[in-house]
Order: C-alpha cells, then structure tokens, then sequence
C-alpha cells in the first residue's frame, strides 16, 4: 500500500467527513429504508430503492476514507521550510502570456481544490513545479495546451 502524503488540515478534513458519515448519514439512511420497507411492496418502491443506493455510496465513501485514512502520511507544512518547491509549499506564480497572478499550495491528491487554490502533488503543475526556485520559468502542459509561469514566490507553512 502506497503512502498518501496529506497535510494537517487535509487530514482533519477526511477524519471529520468520515465522522459525519459514521454517526450522522449512516443512521440517517437507515431510518430512510426502515420508512420506505413500512410503505410495502418493495420491488415498486421508489424510496427504497433511492435510500438503499444512498446507503450504498455512503458505505463505499466509508471505506474510501478509511482506506485514506490508514494511509495518510501526514505532514506538518508549518514545519518546513527552503527555497525550493516541494510538497506543502505554498507557490506564487505569473503567466508569462497574460501576466495574471496565481498562488497555488501543493497538497496531497485527497485535499485537492484548484478553485480554493489547492493542487494535487499529482498535478501536471505541481510536477512542473517540484524542486524549482523562485525566478525560474516552467512549462505546464495542460489539457488545455502550454502554459509558461515564473516563479515570484514560494512560502512555508499555513
């Protein structure tokens, strides 16, 4: 099994959904299908079909989380530090084309968002960007096409 490196905040994260899904959805869904088996019939019963698919995401998601969870390697991005990019940091970038601003933080594949500036350790761009520094260009292929940023900042912790 192969280690999935999450930082602090991811990791509170994926304990806190599993939690929500343990105590809350899972007796939530089982009150649904208790309902809808009380209405009769159940092979023409559109509520007991919908909670026992319900009940089926929620306990493969269960299982997803666990597995994440026995996993993770968690690392403490307030504990690192250097002038190279490398998982946890926290990366300010120009489009060379456009001359637009981003700032990225590298995170594992499970706490990813790009629209909350979070991407994956995965991601084209955080490979591009590993163990560059600040000043230097690199070359994004995209499924959008190239895309060239320079490296304006790189920043630890938080």
């Amino acid at each position: 099994m192969d280690k999935v490196p999450i930082t602090v905040r991811g990791f509170a994260a994926l304990e806190a959904e599993l939690k929500r899904r343990q105590q809350e959805e899972r007796p939530r869904i089982i009150q649904a299908i208790a309902e809808a088996r009380a209405l009769g019939d159940l092979s023409e019963n559109a509520e007991y079909h919908a909670a026992k698919e319900a009940q089926s995401h929620n306990e493969g998601r269960v299982l997803e989380l666990e597995s994440l969870i026995s996993r993770a390697e968690v690392i403490d991005v307030a504990k690192l530090s250097g002038t190279k990019v490398k998982f946890g940091a926290t990366v300010k970038l120009i489009d060379e084309d456009t001359e637009e601003e981003k700032t990225y933080q590298i995170v594992g594949e499970p706490e990813a968002d790009v629209h909350a500036g979070r991407v994956s350790i995965t991601s084209p761009i955080a490979r591009a960007l590993i163990g560059k520094g600040v000043g230097d260009t690199v070359e994004v292929v995209t499924p959008g096409g190239g895309k060239s940023y320079e490296i304006v900042g790189i920043q630890f912790g938080a």
